[in-house]
């Protein structure tokens, strides 16, 4: 029981890739509070794990203060924070629109701020912490079509990296996890042919299992990553080498 009693707040937990880090934080003894917009997804996904749920959009800032305000209240104190909101909206530069530029930083990058802002003051006080955020390693390669998502994806770490600099010195660790092509809903919607030619970019030619990002993530959450801070862990079978 590697997180028995700690309290986690994961964003984007609904479905995919941070359900799957609930599921398994949940076994490890955590209390864990998923977040998520759909409210039938995300009820649905906390009662199959057993675990809480809010409904919020982490993209705003008031409506994360608020959250954090009461969740301090009802559960005393989080120990644990994991930023995995994120969407896309892919298209090529020339054609991409503002609001899908400004809509993709605003989930994957502003969420970050507003919750890490929202807990470093809780973090620094209780002299503990760890912050868990998703990146991607399109971040770390690039990739056509996606230079919104990579954006948002890239300032993640630059922002991990500094976070962790700030919080260092009061034991909080800030770490990142950039996954590479993982079988989730993003997935499954390509042909064969598409999944074989990403499986072509990968050594150990497979796509990754949400299981084991949140295999990643308990590492990081545990007392095991004590000593790591600033770090991006890349779970993607070998693609950024």
């Amino acid at each position: 029981m590697l997180l028995e009693n700690k309290v986690v707040l994961i964003t984007g937990a609904s479905r995919g890739i941070g359900k799957a880090i609930a599921t398994l934080f949940a076994k490890e003894g955590a209390r864990v509070i998923i977040v998520a917009t759909n409210e039938e997804k995300t009820q649905k996904t906390a009662l199959e794990i057993g675990v809480a749920y809010r409904i919020a959009d982490v993209s705003k800032k008031d409506v994360v203060d608020q959250l954090i305000a009461n969740l301090l209240i009802e559960y005393g104190n989080i120990d644990i924070l994991v930023n995995n909101a994120g969407i896309t909206r892919d298209s090529l530069l020339i054609k991409m629109s503002e609001q899908d530029y400004d809509d993709v930083i605003a989930v994957n990058l502003k969420s970050v701020y507003n919750t890490c802002q929202a807990l470093a003051r809780p973090f620094l006080k209780a002299r503990k912490g760890k912050i868990i955020n998703i990146t991607s390693v399109v971040a770390l390669m690039g990739n056509s079509g996606q230079t919104n998502y990579a954006a948002s994806k890239a300032g993640i770490i630059g922002f991990s990296k500094s976070l962790a600099v700030e919080l260092g010195s009061r034991g909080i660790n800030v770490n990142c996890i950039a996954p590479g092509f993982i079988e989730t809903d993003m997935t499954e919607g390509l042909t064969e042919e598409q999944k074989i030619a990403l499986m072509l970019k990968v050594p150990l030619k497979r796509l990754g299992r949400p299981e084991e990002i949140a295999a990643a993530a308990l590492f990081l959450a545990s007392a095991h990553s004590d000593y790591i801070t600033g770090h991006t862990l890349t779970v993607d079978g070998g693609m950024v080498i």
